[in-house]
């Protein structure tokens, strides 16, 4: 008779159980619900997880705007010094915004400083009366009234020439091309030149036609060069405004001027390339502003009954300054954007004797006061300094570059 043999009963049923344990378990509909009301469940839940979702975003989302409009409206009435240095030469050495950085210059030295003063490169040369002109990663320094130039980048210093004329006015574009007015006595010349300092093209000018150049503004790729002349037409002042360019659009046209613009009784003694291809002409009446990257036309004008006094203007904004007869309020700043629309208006009294857009804030000092207002009119500082104000100008969020007679300090408002 064969055997049998049978595993123990405990045995059989742990492999039972172990077995049960490995299967994965499978989500069954309960006997007693429809596979309908079941999955009218699920919905359910989905939505409420979904709701639940929406309601986390739209309350950071408010906070991030309660936080937003608590930093726009905050005002501040102090300073704190961060960094200072005593060593700085201030009568000879200006300070001005360079991609993202602070340019340094004197007589005798060029160098990029990091907002912290930590120089970057520096280079020597010989100047008498150094200029700097900067657009976003290059810049020249002209010695005025001289015959030498300094091209620059970022990266240090690219090239040198020497102008065989006096220098009037040096103006870089966003690509290191740099236009400059020379007066050799008798004429003037508009000469054009590379970032290594290679002549690209020179254009004399007379007095009678188109006129005496008083200002010249490249755009950003260095195509198009701005140039407003004035001239005396019988009894009356003129103003001219001449586009030349220097791509294949302009090769054959006369002097490479693709487009002008005459204004009879208008004096026009400032322009500027803005953001976008756009470019403004300033004009003693208002400000006209162009369209047009390769054949820039007249696209808005903004005439003003009252003296303009200063001005000022960014990548995005044209500001004017008009004195008013209030002596509470001794001004009136009035900010546009390049469609010729007001933004803002503002009166304020502050003896300012310079104004500039600085990193999107406009910034008013004098020797002893300084006054820092947002892009939206709104008044963030105003206040004292100890010490004789040379030079101030934003360089980060909530972060200044002050320059005084004692020393350079780098500032945050508190």
């Amino acid at each position: 008779m064969a055997e049998t043999t049978r595993e123990p009963k405990n045995q059989g049923q742990k492999k039972n159980q172990a077995a049960a344990k490995r299967a994965k378990p499978q989500r069954r509909v309960p006997e007693r619900e429809s596979q309908t009301a079941y999955q009218a469940r699920l919905r359910k839940r989905r939505r409420k997880r979904i709701t639940r979702v929406l309601i986390i975003v739209a309350a950071v989302l408010l906070i991030a705007g309660v936080v937003l409009l608590y930093l726009e409206k905050r005002t501040y009435h102090d300073i704190s010094i961060l960094k200072t240095s005593e060593q700085e030469d201030v009568v000879s050495t200006r300070y001005i915004e360079m991609a993202g950085n602070v340019l340094r210059y004197s007589p005798n030295e060029i160098s990029l400083q990091t907002d912290d003063m930590e120089t970057i490169w520096s280079e020597p040369y010989n100047m008498n009366n150094p200029v700097a002109d900067v657009h976003g990663d290059y810049c020249v320094i002209a010695d005025r009234d001289g015959t030498t130039l300094v091209f620059a980048d970022k990266n240090g210093v690219t090239g040198t020439a020497t102008t065989p004329y006096t220098i009037v006015k040096a103006r870089t574009s966003a690509d290191g091309l740099t236009a400059v007015i020379l007066d050799s006595g008798d004429d003037t010349w508009i000469d054009y030149y590379s970032g290594d300092g290679s002549l690209i093209a020179e254009n004399q000018t007379k007095i009678d036609d188109p006129g005496y150049p008083m200002d010249v503004a490249v755009s950003d790729d260095g195509v198009i060069m701005m140039v407003t002349y004035q001239f005396v037409d019988g009894s009356e002042t003129t103003s001219y405004v001449a586009f030349y360019n220097f791509g294949d659009v302009g090769q054959n046209e006369d002097d490479r001027i693709v487009s002008g613009y005459t204004y009879d009784g208008v004096l026009i003694p400032q322009i500027q390339y803005l953001g976008g291809g756009d470019c403004v002409a300033i004009r003693d009446d208002g400000f006209t502003v162009y369209h047009g990257r390769q054949i820039p036309k007249e696209y808005k004008t903004v005439s003003v009954d009252k003296e303009i006094i200063s001005t000022f203007y960014d990548d995005d904004r044209i500001g004017l300054v008009f004195r008013n007869d209030d002596k509470e309020k001794l001004y009136t700043m009035e900010v546009y954007n390049t469609d010729g629309a007001l933004k803002f208006s503002k009166d304020f009294n502050i003896p300012y004797t310079n104004i500039r857009m600085s990193d999107d804030y406009i910034i008013m000092y004098n020797s002893s006061q300084v006054c820092v207002v947002n892009s939206r009119g709104i008044e963030k500082f105003n206040g004292t300094i100890d010490g004789t104000i040379k030079d101030f100008f934003k360089v980060g969020w909530n972060r200044y570059m002050m320059v005084l007679d004692s020393g350079v300090n780098l500032i945050k408002l508190s």
